[in-house]
């Protein structure tokens, strides 16, 4: 096939029109279909057909999802992270309409870490001499900027990660009062706000996290009896903490 001859996707069958085409590991992706893909799946030119028709049905049964998603609990600026706690799920979006969006919905049990990265970068400010020539002033001043990144480590057949941006970043202009320093963060509100934003997300996710491993390791203990404080009897509480024989709490 030459570089202009017609191209179908492989997925839906239609035509791809030029500069349309998506290529994965052994065919054709529309740019519709791959729209359609998650968000967070970064993977598209190593997948073949078949994963991507997985994917997508997938995508189409998140609908159902996102439908009976009911938001207990809202962390973050910009794009947030929004928590069904009654259903042990979560999504994350900066979309209005969720609907629309289709967000993928996942279960807290599928995440295995959460931490914050802060991208710092500083930019020299330069000035104009007599010659109009640009120089460094004296001292030097910068343009710091940070940028506050979420990344959330998932369990999933489709992607590794959820890596998103709370909020549009701080930036601090040196109007020559810093001297050569650095800006102090301790005080900067906008900074504590947005560091404050991600930390907030990061411990619920590792709290969550790590209240899964306690659940887990009490469940895969040994049961040891227990004289019931009602009827005298030596049981093995139930998963409500209850004696086996007459009900009693433990």
């Amino acid at each position: 096939m030459g570089l202009f001859d017609k191209k179908y996707c492989d997925v839906c069958g239609n035509k791809i029109g030029l500069l349309g085409n998506r290529k994965l590991e052994d065919g054709n992706l529309c740019k519709d279909c791959a729209a359609k893909l998650s968000p967070w799946f970064d993977e598209r030119r190593n997948s073949t057909v078949s994963q991507i028709k997985d994917q997508l049905a997938y995508r189409e049964e998140n609908k159902s999802a996102v439908q009976a998603f009911h938001t207990t609990k809202t962390m973050g600026t910009g794009k947030k992270v929004y928590v069904d706690e009654d259903a042990g799920k979560f999504l994350v979006t900066g979309a209005k309409s969720l609907i629309e969006a289709n967000p993928d919905v996942i279960e807290l049990s599928q995440v295995t870490a959460c931490r914050v990265d802060i991208d710092e970068s500083k930019i020299e400010e330069m000035d104009t001499d007599k010659d109009g020539k640009r120089v460094s002033f004296n001292p030097q001043r910068y343009t710091y900027s940070y940028r506050f990144y979420v990344i959330i480590d998932i369990n999933s057949p489709w992607f590794d990660d959820i890596k998103f941006e709370v909020g549009n970043g701080v930036r601090i202009e040196d109007k020559g009062t810093l001297k050569g320093k650095a800006p102090s963060l301790v005080t900067n509100r906008e900074y504590k706000e947005l560091n404050n934003a991600a930390n907030e997300i990061k411990k619920y996710f590792t709290d969550s996290y790590n209240m899964q491993r306690r659940e887990a390791k009490a469940a895969a203990a040994p049961k040891t009896a227990v004289t019931c404080p009602h009827c005298g009897a030596s049981t093995i509480p139930d998963a409500n903490g209850c004696c086996e024989y007459c009900g009693g709490a433990v």
